[in-house]
């Protein structure tokens, strides 16, 4: 792929295919978006992989907020090997202390178990104390695929120039552009070079419906206008 990417989140078969149908180039497979994405059964990701030719970004989180003790980073480690048997291409993760910097010892403790596949590190990042020492940790981690991120916990309408700065900085490449991201955002990111763009409720009616291929093309046509 050399176009911009288009990642679509899935909750389901129906909505991976879908998304396929659209003109996706991957998933983000989660579980209980009331939640903000949780990790979905292990069965999901196998279902999809036998229907749908997507890579699957499988989401690894436990429940809404950003921390994780030690007991439930030991459940995050064995759910990555157990979707990486079911079929995932990677994994999306990402986690703050209590003071709100980032959470090195949880980020590698799954990387490891994570490997060699790819991952993403989440919009917790949004959500640091410290926004920019947040953003510089997370870059030199290793296998780091893309940083989900707005440039703000508000969204991509309120941190397009904390996005341009960090594309500007040199880091475009890994930033993956989502979180109220609007058509209009598209030829601006594109301009700072950003090439990854993430939709969830974008891609549907609601989360109640099923993502709507149509609309997944809509966005797939913008990107590669």
């Amino acid at each position: 792929m050399t176009g911009p990417l288009l990642e679509v989140i899935a909750l389901d078969v129906r909505d991976a295919v879908a998304a396929e149908e659209g003109g996706a180039d991957r998933l983000e497979v989660v579980a209980d978006m009331s939640a903000g994405g949780l990790t979905p059964p292990a069965e999901t990701v196998a279902a999809i992989a036998e229907k749908c030719t997507l890579p699957q970004m499988v989401m690894v989180r436990l429940d809404a907020g950003f921390t994780a003790g030690d007991e439930e980073l030991a459940r995050l480690r064995a759910q990555v090997r157990e979707m990486a048997e079911a079929g995932a291409a990677g994994f999306v993760f990402g986690f703050l202390t209590a003071e709100g910097t980032v959470d090195l010892a949880a980020a590698e403790a799954l990387i490891h178990a994570a490997a060699p596949l790819p991952w993403t590190f989440h919009r917790a990042v949004d959500h640091a104390a410290d926004v920019q020492a947040a953003w510089r940790a997370v870059r030199l981690l290793p296998n780091l695929a893309t940083i989900l991120t707005s440039g703000s916990p508000r969204g991509v309408g309120e941190g397009l120039p904390v996005l341009r700065t960090r594309a500007e900085a040199g880091d475009a490449a890994l930033i993956m552009a989502g979180g109220g991201l609007s058509f209009d955002h598209v030829p601006v990111l594109l301009d700072y070079g950003v090439k990854a763009f993430h939709i969830g409720s974008a891609a549907r009616e609601s989360w109640l419906s099923a993502v709507d291929p149509r609309r997944v093309a809509r966005w797939r046509a913008l990107l590669d206008a």
